[in-house]
């Protein structure tokens, strides 16, 4: 699987399958699964730092974890997020987090809009980067949306999205992950794009589908938002492995004959 494999999936009609992972235990797993692609996502800065938004996060430590991923999963598609800011500070900086990102091992990095940086995605392309873009719900614009929120809802927000869509395309983008919008209005830009579109709480009528892993594994049992599907309990079911662990310690049934040296 390549970034060149993705318009054949959308043209076949075949899902994209797309997860976040920010480490190497858990990219070592998908490596061996059925995954398309892997992103190493800027949401790393909630999953695994415990902000309450994206912001924090820097390229320095997105590059530990895409380094640690690439590790992990030498045979998947991995996508670097850039984070806040990161590419917004002018053309040379920008361009030093995705050297930052893609020199840890990223096959592609992934940005935030589009508006007033049509430009760095044309360049960072023509620079030999594949660019994925995001819309819909962008959370490093969290503050400006007003939170966590369905994007779209009014006509001119769908308009709006849709030029921006095709501006991505335009771009050189080779993918956009469309985030939290009706299905209808997914619907419409997945068939207006000739790139695939890989939604989040977008429908069903997207190319493809990303989750956290985290999610889809039930390992956030307070964070149930709509579009969502857990697929097994992974919470409840490392908290009571844990707690079987603590029990045969106290007990002192572990470690049993088997599981110590003699000497």
């Amino acid at each position: 699987m390549t970034i060149l494999n993705l318009a054949e999936y959308k043209n076949r009609k075949d899902g994209i399958v797309m997860v976040t992972c920010y480490d190497y235990t858990f990219a070592r797993i998908l490596n061996e699964s059925e995954i398309d692609m892997i992103l190493v996502g800027d949401s790393a800065a909630m999953v695994m730092h415990g902000h309450e938004t994206t912001i924090p996060i820097d390229a320095e430590t997105m590059a530990v974890h895409v380094a640690a991923v690439s590790r992990g999963a030498p045979g998947k598609v991995i996508v670097g997020d850039l984070p806040f800011l990161s590419y917004r500070k002018g053309l040379g900086l920008a361009m030093d987090a995705v050297e930052k990102i893609m020199k840890a091992g990223a096959q592609a990095v992934k940005l935030e809009g589009i508006l007033g940086q049509e430009d760095l995605v044309r360049h960072t392309v023509e620079s030999g980067v594949p660019v994925m873009g995001h819309l819909g719900l962008t959370p490093q614009s969290v503050n400006q949306l007003g939170g966590f929120r369905v994007q779209g809802r009014s006509e001119d927000d769908r308009e709006a999205l849709k030029k921006q869509a095709l501006a991505c395309q335009e771009a050189g983008c080779f993918s956009l992950v469309l985030e939290c919008v009706p299905d209808q209005l997914a619907r419409e830009i997945t068939r207006m794009l000739q790139i695939p579109v890989i939604g989040i709480g977008a429908g069903v009528h997207t190319d493809g589908q990303v989750l956290v892993l985290q999610d889809l594994l039930g390992l956030s049992p307070d964070f149930k938002p709509r579009f969502v599907r857990t697929y097994m309990q992974g919470y409840a079911d490392v908290l009571d492995a844990c707690n079987r662990y603590a029990a045969d310690v106290r007990s002192k049934s572990f470690p049993s004959d088997k599981e110590r040296y003699a000497g």
